[in-house]
């Protein structure tokens, strides 16, 4: 219905138009006649704005450059990501995109390392002896020897300390905060504890894993090959971080107790590799004089998992739809906004790293270019692949003021803006979203209509199937022009799109601008 009104009003003739206009303007106050006008018409326009950049076949063209064979799934690091860098940055040039001062082409460097992990380690708690990937993992940190009594502190809240001494001492708590069961939740609390350890002079930091969803066992075989991690030690040696297997009773106990019993660590043949990746920034300034100063992030993230196990003769993870699909709906939004601004400023980040932990994004929500308290909203694309071409899945759609505004958007485009109907898979906290979140920036991700992982998902997601020929692109283009137009929506509005009130991070919100 509303595309068909949308094709009358650009096919009647203009003295139509004024027919039906004209009585209701004689009925209307000045006043009042003003606003309504400003906001009928600008809704058209950006409707008609939107329509006149979305093209399937330069969507088809970035799609099959960005997940060909030849970019042998853009794996974070690799020559190939850091080719798909300057793909992204170049695509930014021509659509007139700006770099930031000091950025000049368009890519933040994202300091990395990668750990080939020890092959040789055992931790020794009074008389118990635990050995390097069956008992204890090594996080963070390099090849040691140290011996030192330990100190228990519980969760390791910043109270927890307040009431110990740890300066010297080897810190140990548990796994976690209160309320979190999820280890990914723990890994992010994890540095959080090895900070505020360093802080106060431990030595080492040292965690009480015991986890049913994630056996310890498993975790082992993750940590047994090289990982690509954030570089956060240019300037100064990582504190050791372990995980301990809470499985041998006496150690565990041994090692609440604290005291004077010593713990003896010895960690060697870890090798670190300096390795440098970007994540990829241009703006738009805004129309209006005063929301100019505002910001809207338009973010994805590029990389993918790159080559691995063979598929039916097939070893390329090409990364189509997770995420150069993600990738293109922002390229869409820079084409969009750089040939018509909205009144807030527009800033697109391209992420790198996310598969490897959203390291790019928790790089930049620490480093940002832009204040973060000038940045009004985040609105994220990242997909795992679709199996409903009626929707559009908005992972967090619920939680912030622009949900009518992207609603309206995917209405318009004749696809159904649906809220994340997964909780179970936690999927607004294994996004690159999530770092500004915890910022206290309203941050949904707009995603490919998906509402289970089920097998349409499974035979694409992380799979070397996931290549550019098997992508619905006249879904596509509505899935494109919808997200476009929600980002020049929420660009111009007056409505607030700040988190609605209840959310976890709200306060976090209230705290950032200072509300």
């Amino acid at each position: 219905m509303f595309l068909a009104l949308t094709v009358f009003n650009y096919f009647c003739p203009m003295k139509n138009l004024l027919i039906v206009v004209l009585p209701l303007l004689l009925f209307a106050c000045t006043a009042t006649k003003k606003v309504s006008d400003s906001t009928t018409l600008k809704k058209d326009e950006d409707q008609r704005l939107t329509e006149s950049t979305v093209d399937i076949n330069d969507i088809k063209a970035h799609i099959h450059y960005l997940a060909a064979d030849e970019m042998k799934g853009r794996d974070t690091p690799s020559p190939e990501l850091n080719i798909a860098a300057r793909y992204l940055s170049t695509s930014l040039m021509r659509y007139g995109v700006k770099p930031l001062p000091g950025y000049e082409d368009y890519l933040q460097k994202v300091p990395m390392k990668t750990v080939t992990p020890a092959d040789t380690g055992t931790l020794k708690i009074g008389t118990n002896e635990m050995s390097l990937l069956t008992d204890f993992l090594m996080l963070d940190g390099d090849n040691l020897e140290l011996s030192a009594s330990t100190v228990f502190l519980d969760r390791g809240t910043e109270k927890d300390y307040e009431k110990v001494d740890v300066k010297g001492k080897i810190a140990v708590t548990i796994c976690g905060y209160k309320g979190q069961d999820n280890p990914q939740e723990w890994f992010y609390a994890a540095k959080q504890k090895q900070a505020l350890s360093k802080k106060n002079g431990a030595v080492a930091h040292l965690e009480i894993y015991k986890n049913p969803q994630i056996p310890f066992v498993f975790l082992s075989r993750f940590f047994s090959g090289a990982a690509t991690m954030l570089d956060d030690s240019a300037d100064e040696e990582p504190l050791p971080l372990l995980w301990v297997n809470a499985a041998d009773p006496q150690a565990i106990e041994t090692l609440k107790k604290g005291g004077k019993t010593l713990c003896n660590i010895y960690v060697d043949g870890m090798k670190v590799e300096p390795v440098e990746t970007y994540n990829v920034v241009g703006m738009v300034e805004g129309s209006d004089p005063e929301l100019k100063d505002e910001y809207i992030i338009y973010s994805a993230h590029y990389d993918h998992v790159g080559v691995g196990r063979e598929v039916e003769g097939d070893s390329i993870y090409n990364g189509a739809r997770d995420n150069a699909v993600g990738s293109v709906t922002v390229l869409e939004a820079a084409e969009n906004l750089a040939l018509h601004p909205t009144k807030r400023s527009a800033l697109f980040i391209f992420f790198t790293g996310e598969e490897k932990g959203l390291l790019g994004s928790e790089y930049y929500a620490d480093n940002p270019i832009i204040p973060l308290h000038q940045v009004t909203y985040c609105f994220n694309s990242d997909n795992a692949g679709y199996n409903d071409t009626s929707v559009a899945t908005i992972i967090g759609l619920e939680r912030t003021g622009a949900e009518n505004l992207i609603q309206q958007a995917c209405t318009t485009y004749g696809l159904k803006a649906i809220r994340d109907n997964m909780p179970q898979e936690g999927l607004f906290d294994r996004s690159d979203n999530v770092n500004f979140a915890k910022k206290g920036v309203p941050a949904p991700t707009f995603s490919l209509g998906i509402t289970a992982f089920d097998n349409t998902i499974n035979t694409y997601y992380h799979q070397p199937a996931d290549g550019p020929n098997t992508l619905d692109y006249d879904y596509l283009v509505k899935f494109f022009k919808s997200y476009v137009y929600a980002c020049r929506l929420i660009g111009n509005t007056s409505q607030s799109v700040f988190w609605k009130e209840g959310d976890k991070y709200y306060d976090a919100g209230k705290a950032l601008y200072n509300k």
